[in-house]
């Protein structure tokens, strides 16, 4: 399946969703300043490691704003990923993603945490959750591609593609995708071989 895009137009919009358009007022060292923000969510990417394959799962998906500004780009490569909103564990909320859009049900106990980060500083100042898991065709449970017509598509990057893959700038991918892919990396190459720090 390809993303064929059509009509795309940019309307003016205060009333979302999901994030929130504000406007900042305040002082600096004494200077009075203004900031355009918007208020969203709090999100979990998790990096997914297929033993079998020896490959890192990635999804891809049509990014509006992308596309708005860079019209070559009708999709991005970016981590399995989704939004906190709801009370849940960030594990718990990793696994669903990982099972909506992918298809596999990993067990709690096997996602590891990695780190977190801001994303978006100057818009949103949201913190990504970044996790950790492996996977094989044993835990494959339904063929993933998300929920609500979100036409998620997935693709596996073989260990031997993944350097050059991350530094094809003809490839739209995400800053956290490429951190991850450094975290991995170094622990691939710490090891001789990828050994996951699941205790």
């Amino acid at each position: 399946m390809c993303f064929e895009i059509t009509d795309f137009s940019i309307v003016p919009q205060q009333e979302n969703n999901f994030v929130k358009p504000v406007r900042l007022h305040f002082s600096q060292n004494g200077n009075e300043r203004i900031w355009e923000a918007v208020k969203g969510h709090d999100s979990v990417s998790v990096l997914l490691y297929h033993t079998e394959k020896q490959a890192l799962l990635l999804v891809k998906q049509f990014r509006p704003p992308v596309y708005m500004n860079y019209k070559q780009h009708t999709c991005t490569y970016e981590l399995c990923a989704g939004i906190v909103d709801k009370q849940a564990s960030l594990e718990q909320i990793t696994k669903e993603e990982i099972n909506e859009e992918c298809g596999y049900d990993v067990s709690l106990e096997k996602i590891e945490k990695i780190s977190s980060y801001f994303t978006n500083v100057g818009i949103t100042g949201n913190r990504q959750h970044l996790f950790f898991t492996t996977i094989d065709e044993t835990m494959k449970v339904n063929d993933g591609g998300g929920i609500d017509n979100e036409q998620i598509l997935l693709e596996f990057i073989p260990l031997a593609e993944a350097k050059q893959f991350l530094f094809d700038e003809n490839l739209a991918k995400t800053p956290g995708l490429m951190f991850a892919f450094y975290w991995f990396f170094e622990q691939y190459e710490k090891n001789g071989q990828f050994l996951s720090t699941n205790k």
